[in-house]
């Protein structure tokens, strides 16, 4: 769509007026652990707890911390806008639609 410029102005002027967490920046992908990043694959997908669980051969409450720990370490105070996050900063892609 053309909006990397405009996404660059605003990171820049956010950076300026001190408004991240100078501990988030870096490269994304190093901040999720491999499985907490499988998990993250799932979440935004849609999946509960007790479906990661069954996809990644985990309870359903090891589930639950791996999501707890996403949202902490990705400054998200619910799923979706974990997985929203997760998209702007790269860490993972949007799923393809066929048509």
């Amino acid at each position: 769509l053309g909006t990397a410029p405009l996404r660059e102005r605003l990171d820049d002027l956010a950076r300026r007026g001190r408004l991240t967490d100078p501990a988030r920046g870096g490269t994304g992908g190093a901040v999720l652990t491999a499985r907490e990043q499988d998990v993250l694959r799932l979440l935004a997908l849609g999946h509960t707890n007790r479906r990661i669980g069954e996809e990644l051969f985990i309870s359903a409450k090891t589930a639950s911390v791996h999501v707890s720990n996403i949202l902490a370490k990705l400054h998200a105070a619910s799923r979706t806008e974990a997985v929203a996050v997760a998209h702007r900063r790269g860490l993972i892609a949007p799923e393809p639609t066929s048509r």
